[in-house]
């Protein structure tokens, strides 16, 4: 009798680029892209909640802006292992922990790029605000966020490119998304793993990008050439 043999593919050559293995593998890779999803959506809602108003102190106390500025630098700074490790006592092992992180991770992008918008506004614009008798809150609301809205938005972009990357790194707990696959597929030696969750990460990256330059663009009309 003949051995069996195996039908010879691209999962038994271990290629990097495999087709067969998005069709057998679409509901991993599937539940994989919504937990990155998850954790880039909901770490950036958290991260603007908490920059926009650290961002208008730090605009409108001046003491405090070099605190603000100094805290928010010194958390990007923090490994995000070491991160991990801090906020384990008050959250566990949980997809909370990566989302708490990621957002405190993206407000030193947020809170600068929102500052940087408000400081640019022009003083004779406030004054004239401040001549028709808005009050300083409705001057902001009114006046000023809506000139800090570019810059507000340009740094929302690169914090959304940052943080598609960054939750990859939460394979290390085991919530990370496609940063799960890229991990596992690189401990088992399965190039079209690796490669597929590689590039679903970059595409994932582009579309955030794409859609809040949209967004950007439909918020600020003035703007458009």
């Amino acid at each position: 009798m003949h051995a069996a043999t195996i039908p010879e593919n691209c999962l038994v050559r271990n290629d990097w680029i495999c087709p067969l293995y998005v069709e057998t593998r679409s509901s991993v890779l599937l539940e994989a892209l919504g937990q990155h999803l998850y954790l880039v959506l909901v770490s950036l809602a958290v991260g603007a909640l908490l920059a926009v108003p650290l961002a208008v102190l730090a605009h409108r106390v001046r003491r405090a802006r070099g605190l603000t500025l100094g805290v928010t630098t010194v958390l990007y700074t923090i490994p995000s292992l070491a991160m991990f490790i801090l906020l384990l006592p008050f959250v566990g092992l949980s997809a909370t922990t990566v989302v708490i992180a990621l957002a405190l991770y993206s407000l030193t992008i947020l809170v600068r790029n929102i500052l940087v918008g408000l400081d640019g506004v022009d003083p004779e614009v406030r004054d004239a605000a401040t001549g028709m008798g808005l009050s300083p809150w409705r001057t902001l609301w009114r006046v000023e966020a809506p000139l800090a809205l570019p810059s507000a938005m340009a740094g929302l972009r690169v914090a959304a490119v940052s943080t598609v990357a960054l939750a990859t790194v939460g394979a290390i707990i085991g919530y990370g998304g496609l940063g799960n696959l890229i991990t596992s597929g690189y401990q088992a030696n399965f190039n079209a793993q690796v490669l597929t969750a590689s590039v679903l990460c970059v595409v994932l990256a582009v579309a955030f990008d794409l859609l809040l330059l949209g967004a950007q663009r439909l918020a600020t009309p003035w703007r458009r050439s």
